[in-house]
């Protein structure tokens, strides 16, 4: 596996890693659901439905509600028109910009690589005032391919000045998504355990984890150790 001299490139998924947005997630499809007079769906039920993109998460809304599978694409346009702003019920992980100012300072380039999409992903940016501290966004439209798919994180690490094919540097993220895209990048993987993992981390491809984001520099500085040994 690649591993990094500080200071590497870091690529930060998006929601349940930096963000939890899953209030305003689950506020949106329900609002989407209420037109159609379907009974609302729990907050947990909707976490456990984020990661995969948009389509995916309309596809898990569909099966567990009973709504015809030809509506997808009427229900995902439903979606998006509530969703592009939607930012009143997110917040940021404890300890997030704090960390992300750290590491900017001792001159890690940041990136983010997501399957939300572009739009709603640059409001929420712009909402918490971060969208100055990554110099590369990968949204899950940007490209034809989705996480876990390499493509994306490819695409987010060469933003950043490293080398697409073997990139130098670290992915962190909280789901099997993020784990399995940096797997099939070859990059080191840090698991935030806060996030929206289904999967027990023992179970989960990783190279560290941790539970609050003021221990990741502490994290990425043992990378780069690892990496002069």
């Amino acid at each position: 596996m690649n591993t990094c001299l500080a200071p590497c490139p870091v690529v930060f998924d998006l929601d349940g890693t930096l963000i939890d947005s899953a209030p305003d997630i689950h506020a949106t499809v329900n609002a989407v659901l209420r037109i159609h007079q379907i009974a609302p769906l729990t907050l947990d039920q909707v976490r456990s439905f984020i990661g995969g993109g948009v389509d995916l998460l309309w596809r898990r809304v569909i099966a567990a509600t009973g709504l015809p599978a030809e509506a997808h694409r009427d229900l995902v346009a439903s979606f998006m028109t509530r969703y592009h702003d939607a930012t009143a019920l997110t917040r940021l992980y404890p300890n997030v910009a704090e960390t992300l100012g750290v590491l900017a300072d001792r001159g890690h380039p940041l990136g983010i690589c997501t399957n939300k999409p572009m739009r709603p992903t640059k409001a929420l940016l712009e909402h918490f005032r971060l969208a100055s501290v990554f110099a590369a966004v990968i949204g899950g439209d940007s490209l034809p391919q989705r996480k876990p798919d390499p493509a994306p994180l490819r695409a987010a690490f060469s933003l950043l000045g490293a080398d697409p094919v073997k990139p130098l540097g670290l992915y962190v993220g909280d789901s099997e998504f993020d784990a399995e895209c940096a797997k099939n990048t070859d990059v080191p993987f840090l698991l935030f355990t806060r996030g929206y993992r289904k999967s027990d981390p023992s179970e989960m491809h990783h190279t560290a984890r941790f539970d609050d984001f003021a221990d990741l520099p502490g994290l990425i500085e043992q990378q780069s150790e690892i990496a002069r040994a």
